[in-house]
């Protein structure tokens, strides 16, 4: 039998694999907004029970055994898990300042900081196209964040340009993790991913009021749901789904996260954008493509980005820091 069949088939299923996991990330904002509970709360829940489902599944799978961490390595794992769990929490408190949907898109500018971190810590190689590519994204961002002259002069809603500043920062977090994470090659992500959870539950203890979650009651549910579907089976997703499929694939099929994100903002809080919001999404989109797939000015993908990803390996399996979050997103994606 020919074994070209076989291959399609492992592609698809990627494909399915990481839309569903986009899915979930598209949802996420809602468990965050329903668990009633603050930001911080929030993301060390998530960690304490994300650390619990998959620090079993990676029990289960025998990951712990030759799990080829180093010092350097898990040192470089840890910091990058500094970077992903304060990210999660700039990210989720921006919703409370904008809303789901825009805090989403603007947190979606993520590949250009982590373009332009590259360039500066690593001498990564910054081409004109990128440039423009970046201007392009600039100008989108413009667009979604739907900041006015009064905002800037004090007019308008404080509250507004705070949590857009939120979800800036937050972007700008998760790119330092993916730029660190990235570094970290022959561990399994699903280990790299349970290390930053286990440091998240440590490092956001001092920033957690317990007391806040006496009265949640049902609202658990939420906390729980984050830490065990949009951390564990998200992650287990993301990564299989990263073993089968071509960058460029991977590339379109993070924007079913930010896609999913504003319709389960309109669908559950009523939230929508503006027409002149709407316009920055898809300058936003093709930017974001245009840096991955090493699309020239003239928008042609290159053809190293065209040609198909080569076989997984062993020893380079760790895509903790691809995103899309996504998304996605290490640690998380988002």
């Amino acid at each position: 039998m020919s074994t070209a069949p076989s291959g399609q088939s492992q592609e698809t299923k990627g494909a399915i694999e990481l839309t569903l996991a986009m899915v979930l990330s598209g949802t996420l904002g809602v468990f965050v907004v329903e668990s009633g509970t603050s930001p911080f709360n929030v993301v060390f829940f998530r960690c304490l029970f994300g650390t619990v489902a998959l620090g079993l599944y990676c029990l289960a799978r025998g990951f712990f055994k030759n799990h080829a961490f180093t010092p350097k390595k898990l040192g470089l794992a840890a910091l990058g898990g500094v970077f992903i769990v304060f990210n999660w929490a700039f990210l989720f408190e921006s919703y409370e300042g904008t809303s789901i949907s825009v805090a989403t898109v603007v947190y979606h500018t993520q590949p250009f900081y982590v373009m332009l971190l590259g360039a500066l810590l690593f001498r990564d190689k910054l081409t004109v196209a990128k440039f423009a590519w970046l201007g392009v994204a600039f100008v989108g961002l413009i667009l979604v964040a739907g900041v006015s002259v009064s905002d800037l002069t004090g007019g308008g809603d404080s509250d507004y340009l705070k949590g857009l500043g939120y979800a800036l920062l937050a972007a700008v977090l998760y790119a330092a993790s993916t730029v660190v994470t990235k570094r970290v090659t022959g561990v399994r992500p699903h280990l790299v991913a349970l290390v930053q959870l286990v440091l998240g539950i440590f490092l956001l203890l001092p920033f957690t009021t317990l007391s806040e979650t006496s009265g949640l009651g049902a609202d658990w549910g939420w906390l729980v749901g984050l830490g065990v579907i949009h951390t564990c089976v998200m992650y287990v997703l993301m990564y299989s789904s990263y073993q089968k499929l071509p960058t460029p694939k991977i590339a379109v099929l993070a924007f079913v996260y930010p896609a999913v994100a504003m319709l389960a903002d309109w669908a559950v809080y009523g939230h929508s954008i503006s027409l002149l919001q709407a316009l920055g999404i898809p300058l936003i989109v093709a930017a974001s493509l245009g840096v991955n797939l090493g699309w020239s000015l003239r928008g042609k993908a290159a053809a190293a980005a065209a040609a198909p990803a080569p076989a997984p390996q062993p020893t380079t399996e760790n895509k903790t820091a691809n995103k899309t979050e996504t998304e996605t997103a290490a640690g998380g994606t988002r």
